[in-house]
């Protein structure tokens, strides 16, 4: 189930960090110049192509892994998920201006990133080991 979902998942983020980007450094960019938010735009887009791309590894090493390391892995891909709507997302609506109560749900997409790679790091220690 976990691994359709991180693969979706991936695909999405992908297919929409791209588009993204493309329309920060294009038809958004006067915008987001003006607002002075070019930057918190192109933050938001790496991390999400990042975690995208990282996302098409949880699936490959949810196949080949014990159960005791995949239940790991679900959580990353949930983490990871959560943070690319939290964080990326509140980035792109403050950068085009949106209202200031986004602004501390950009830190919690941070958390679940870390707390993500947290997981990797336990299912490294655990795998092999169940």
């Amino acid at each position: 189930m976990f691994l359709r979902f991180s693969l979706i998942s991936a695909a999405i983020f992908g297919l929409t960090g791209v588009a993204l980007g493309a329309f920060g450094a294009h038809a958004l960019h006067e915008t987001l110049l003006v607002n002075g938010t070019l930057n918190a735009w192109k933050t938001g887009v790496l991390y999400q192509l990042v975690h995208a791309v990282a996302l098409i590894g949880v699936a490959a090493l949810m196949q080949s892994s014990e159960t005791a390391v995949q239940r790991y892995l679900s959580w990353v891909a949930r983490f990871w998920v959560a943070g690319v709507i939290l964080f990326s997302g509140s980035l792109y609506i403050l950068a085009l201006g949106g209202p200031r109560i986004f602004g501390p749900i950009t830190p919690l997409g941070g958390v679940a990133f870390m707390l993500g790679w947290i997981y990797i790091l336990i299912a490294g220690i655990k795998y092999g080991k169940a």
